[in-house]
């Protein structure tokens, strides 16, 4: 590949993926609204620049192939902060993308975009939209860009339902893990993968208790090598009991299904220190 773009490069899960993203292209461009990290790749160039501004979009992805799209206020907010980011954003990287004649978009989706699901209802890939949060309706109108700009102008998307990706510290996580290396590799199979038109995969390693069915996406390649079962044991009796009637114990979205509209979900995920941060 020429030229790879990835949006959203200072954050948590960005800044994972800049190296091995750097060593599929000739030429990657990193983004976000932070100052430029100190280690960049030798083929790595990195451009600040707002998600909002629809010309820095475009002048930003010129000459790409793909871009991976990570950009983003990674938690619930009130709907005006995360209308410019996370809305606004979604739109003019699909536009800009177009107007480029890009091949790809690789998003970054969320498990909140269908967070208002039971748990026990084991569900696809196909589920229909059912958002916790503001935060998870902006995943569902990327979601609903991607496929418009697919069945409309021939760009094509593989949407990333990311369910948690972060260390195993609460008993949701023992089924919903992602660990940084299948993370790694759900976005490599997402760019290498010859056709994919419109494709919807969750980001979810091979947990034995993992709550969705990806067998829908089987086509991307992509084979999670990790399985959360090791931490059940002590994070089951650490944690003790829960509540079985809690919406954050019975959806999909866990916290992110019981709190208010606006209100920080990851701020009751119980998660370590080095796994917070902007997704």
């Amino acid at each position: 590949m020429k030229k790879l773009v990835l949006t959203g490069a200072a954050g948590r899960l960005g800044s994972y993926l800049r190296g091995p993203l750097s060593r599929m292209c000739e030429e990657f461009v990193s983004t976000d609204i932070a100052e430029a990290p100190a280690d960049l790749a030798p083929n790595e160039t990195y451009v600040k620049a707002d998600l909002a501004d629809l010309d820095a979009m475009v002048t930003l992805l010129e000459g790409a192939d793909m871009v991976v799209h990570f950009g983003a206020i990674g938690d619930e907010a009130p709907f005006e902060a995360l209308l410019g980011p996370n809305f606004i954003g979604a739109y003019n990287i699909w536009e800009a993308a177009h107007r480029n004649n890009l091949r790809r978009v690789v998003y970054a989706s969320s498990i909140h975009a269908v967070g208002m699901h039971k748990k026990t209802d084991f569900i696809g890939t196909d589920a229909p939209h059912r958002p916790d949060t503001f935060y998870g309706l902006a995943k569902c109108f990327a979601e609903d860009l991607a496929s418009l700009y697919w069945d409309k102008r021939g760009l094509e998307s593989v949407c990333m339902r990311i369910l948690s990706c972060a260390q195993v510290s609460n008993p949701r996580a023992v089924g919903t893990w992602l660990s940084y290396d299948d993370l790694i590799q759900l976005v490599q199979r997402a760019i290498d993968t010859p056709v994919t038109g419109f494709s919807v995969v969750y980001g979810v390693s091979d947990n034995d208790r993992a709550p969705v069915d990806n067998s829908k996406a089987h086509h991307l390649g992509y084979r999670p090598k990790d399985n959360a079962e090791q931490f059940a044991e002590m994070i089951f009796a650490e944690n003790g009991p829960v509540d079985p009637q809690a919406p954050a114990n019975t959806h999909h979205g866990g916290p992110f299904a019981a709190v208010e509209l606006g209100n920080s979900g990851m701020a009751h995920l119980n998660l370590n220190s080095d796994d917070l941060g902007k997704t």
